[in-house]
C-alpha cells in the first residue's frame, strides 16, 4: 500500500504516458488516443487517484464549476415555511414513524420548483460534458448581495435568470466573471442571452383562439409587474389583439404570482364577478401554466365549464397540464434545453472572453389541448 495520496504523476508513470496527457484527459481540455485514454483510466482506478480541484484551479485559473443563480418565488418561499415548521422529519434520535398533517398535494410542487428543476437539469448534463461542476444559488432577500458575491469569487461564469438580480448588482459581477442571461428581456450588447420565443408563442395561440374559435373578448393573466419572460408574452397577446381589431389593454389588469394558489384566488374573484353581472371574457391567457390550473380548479368547483363558458390557456408546458381536467392548452419551452443551452453559451464565453455578444432563442411548442375546445376528451 502507498504511504502517500496518489499523484497525478504517479497514475502517469502506471500508465506509462507523460503527465501532460493524464492533464489533458482529467480536464477533457486535448487529444488522448483511445488507447491512452484506457491505460489512465485503469491506472486511476487502480490507484484510487482523486483529481484534485484545488491544484488544477491554482495551474488554469479555472475553478471548474458555473453558477446558476435563480429566484426564489413567493410559493416557494411560502412552501419552505410551512415545511420547516411543525416536527422534524427524520431527525435523529426521533421516533422511527412521524405522522403530520401534510400541505396539499398540489401545493408541494411550486412553480420554480418545476420549472427550475428542468432548467437545472438541462444545465447539469452541459456542465458534465464539458467537464465542469454545478452550484446553485437561490436568490432571497435580505442577503441578496452577499451571497450572490460569494459565488462569483468561487465559479468561473454565471448563468442569471433576468430580473433576478438589481442591474447594478448584475453588472458589478459581470466585471468579475462572464454572465449569461437566462430568457426574458435584457441589452443585447450587454451579456449574452439564452431566451424562448416568448411572444411569438403567445401570439401564435391567440391568433388560433381568433381564427378557429371566434374568441373576441381576451384578458390575460400575468405575473408580477417586471417580470421579463411575462412582459414578452403580454407583448404577443397585444400584438395578435391589435392585429384582428381587437380591443387589447396597455397592461394586464389580473396579475398574480406565478403560483396556483394565487390563481386560485383570481379564479374566486372572477366567479364573484360573475354572480353580480360581470361577464367572463372569451379567453383567459395565463402567463404560465401554474396560474391557469389555478383557474380550472375554482371554475370545476363552481360549476364553469372550460372551455363552453370560458377558454383557459397557459405557458411552460408543465406535465400536469397534460392530466389535468380538462387537458390544458399551452405553450410548451423546451425547459430542459434552456439551461444546456445557457451553460454551453457560457463555457463558450469562458473559453473566448472577447467574443462577439450572442443571442440564442429557442422555439417554443403550442399543444392544443381541450381547455380551448380544439381537443375535448372526458377527465
Amino acid at each position: 500500500m502507498r504511504g502517500h495520496a496518489p499523484t497525478l504523476r504517479d497514475v502517469a508513470d502506471l500508465a506509462g504516458v507523460s503527465s501532460t496527457t493524464v492533464s489533458r484527459f482529467i480536464s477533457r481540455s486535448g487529444f488522448v488516443s483511445a488507447g491512452a485514454r484506457a491505460a489512465i483510466k485503469q491506472a486511476i482506478d487502480e490507484l484510487g487517484y482523486v483529481p484534485s480541484a484545488s491544484a488544477r484551479g491554482l495551474a488554469s485559473r479555472h475553478t471548474g464549476m458555473v453558477g446558476l443563480c435563480l429566484p426564489v418565488v413567493e410559493a416557494d418561499a411560502d412552501l419552505a415555511d410551512r415545511r420547516s415548521s411543525g416536527p422534524a422529519r427524520g431527525a435523529p434520535g426521533g421516533e422511527a414513524v412521524t405522522m403530520v398533517v401534510d400541505a396539499e398535494p398540489d401545493s408541494l410542487v411550486s412553480w420554480g420548483g418545476m420549472y427550475f428543476g428542468e432548467v437545472v437539469r438541462g444545465a447539469e448534463f452541459a456542465a458534465w460534458d464539458a467537464g465542469l461542476a454545478i452550484t446553485v444559488a437561490m436568490t432571497r432577500t435580505p442577503d441578496l448581495e452577499a451571497r450572490v458575491l460569494n459565488m462569483a469569487g468561487r465559479v468561473d461564469g454565471m448563468v442569471v435568470v433576468s430580473g433576478t438580480l438589481p442591474e447594478d448588482l448584475l453588472d458589478h459581477v459581470a466585471r468579475r466573471v462572464p454572465v449569461v442571461l437566462l430568457t426574458g428581456l435584457s441589452p443585447a450588447s450587454a451579456h449574452d442571452r439564452v431566451t424562448v420565443s416568448n411572444a411569438e408563442g403567445v401570439e401564435r395561440l391567440v391568433d388560433h383562439l381568433v381564427a378557429d374559435h371566434g374568441i373576441t373578448t381576451f384578458e390575460y393573466v400575468g405575473a408580477w409587474a417586471g417580470t421579463p419572460d411575462d412582459d414578452e408574452r403580454f407583448r404577443g397577446f397585444r400584438r395578435a389583439l391589435l392585429r384582428a381589431g381587437l380591443q387589447a389593454p396597455e397592461a394586464p389588469q389580473l396579475r398574480g404570482d406565478l403560483g396556483r394558489g394565487r390563481g386560485r384566488e383570481i379564479g374566486e374573484a372572477l366567479v364573484a364577478g360573475r354572480s353580480h353581472g360581470v361577464a367572463l371574457p372569451g379567453a383567459l391567457v395565463c402567463c404560465n401554466d401554474n396560474t391557469a390550473l389555478g383557474l380550472l380548479d375554482v371554475f370545476a368547483a363552481y360549476g364553469i365549464r372550460v372551455p363552453d363558458d370560458v377558454v383557459v390557456t397557459g405557458f411552460d408546458g408543465i406535465e400536469a397540464t397534460r392530466t389535468s381536467a380538462p387537458p390544458l392548452t399551452t405553450v410548451e419551452q423546451p425547459m430542459a434545453e434552456l439551461g444546456r443551452a445557457a451553460v454551453e453559451v457560457l463555457t463558450a464565453r469562458i473559453a473566448e472572453p472577447a467574443r462577439r455578444t450572442v443571442t440564442r432563442s429557442l422555439p417554443v411548442t403550442v399543444a392544443l389541448r381541450a381547455s380551448c375546445g380544439t381537443h375535448r376528451a372526458s377527465p
